[in-house]
């Protein structure tokens, strides 16, 4: 089928390459010239053929807003929008209701996949209505997975739902891979770390595609001397979490794993200097200043307050 494609990154562009190579007619337009085949949104949907079909990838938040509220100002009714970028779900229904106002369809659609879906295929989490994901069948078929890789989630935002807690899930997962190495390292008993992390993708319960990946980091980098222990957050594992608080679902596992994200990018986290203060006043343990001079306990002989009592050690 013919379909325009908005955002040709590193999502976008794999998978609008991807949807070539399956036979369709793929229009695209991305804010780089070079990487476009339009110069603008009213070009694109010129060059559609009705009922037309447009994806957006962009970016989640305002960039998604504009683009959506430009197609609504350019698609005619009989049309339909699929929002692919990771967009909070209720802006989905707030997308759907503005355009279904003007006879255009909307489905909201999580992809998963990263760089590897131009070849492995995406996973594909949709929510809508039932014409409009019949409709666009042939798309999903051909960017999906040979098998599986594919649901209905449900109404509108179900399908960003779904993502966002996939997303949770694997921040999650990453983050006990990551303190399991944390601890191989500072031990003594293991010395080929690399290797236990091999072994454990076969035969195991936690062998998994991240397990693949982090053996292959292991491989270019076995000390993962050349990265910072800094981490983002796409915003989904946010989302997460606000959800488990709005239907009353404990979270802690993902919870945790997203403040260890905001902890790393902390050079000298505030929160701690409070522990160090608590930790020097009531129980005398030395002090260490930005420069790494360590200072008298409270307790230490010379040390200007008055030592706390037994009961507060």
């Amino acid at each position: 089928m013919q379909i325009g494609m908005i955002g040709l990154g590193k999502m976008g562009g794999n998978m609008a390459e991807r949807l070539r190579r399956g036979g369709h007619d793929v229009v695209g337009y991305d804010r780089d010239p070079a990487a476009s085949d339009v110069s603008s949104l009213k070009e694109l949907v010129d060059r559609l053929q009705e009922p037309r079909a447009v994806w957006v990838m962009v970016p989640a938040g305002a960039p998604t807003q504009a683009t959506v509220e430009e197609l609504g100002t350019l698609l005619s009714p009989g049309d339909v929008v699929v929002d692919g970028g990771n967009s909070h779900y209720l802006d989905d229904q707030k997308h759907a209701a503005d355009l279904g106002a003007k006879g255009i369809g909307f489905v909201d659609c999580g992809v998963s996949g990263g760089v590897w879906g131009l070849e492995n295929g995406y996973a594909l989490m949709v929510g809508g209505g039932d014409a409009d994901i019949e409709r666009l069948r042939p798309v999903f078929d051909t960017l999906r997975p040979a098998e599986g890789g594919f649901v209905h989630a449900g109404a509108v935002g179900a399908g960003h739902f779904a993502k966002m807690v996939h997303n949770g899930i694997e921040y999650g997962m990453m983050q006990a891979f990551a303190e399991g190495w944390e601890l191989l390292e500072a031990s003594d008993v293991v010395t080929d770390v690399p290797g236990a992390f091999s072994s454990w993708r076969h035969g195991t319960v936690i062998r998994s595609w991240l397990l693949d990946l982090m053996v292959r980091a292991l491989d270019q980098d076995p000390e993962l001397a050349d990265l910072r222990g800094y981490a983002e957050d796409s915003g989904e594992g946010r989302w997460t979490v606000q959800a488990a608080v709005d239907h009353a679902v404990p979270l802690p596992v993902i919870t945790a794993a997203l403040y260890a994200r905001f902890a790393s990018r902390q050079e000298d986290p505030p929160a701690m200097k409070v522990i160090a203060a608590l930790r020097n006043q009531f129980g005398g343990h030395a002090v260490t200043s930005k420069e790494g001079e360590t200072g008298r306990g409270a307790d230490a002989p010379g040390a200007d307050v008055t030592p706390p009592v037994e009961a507060d050690r």
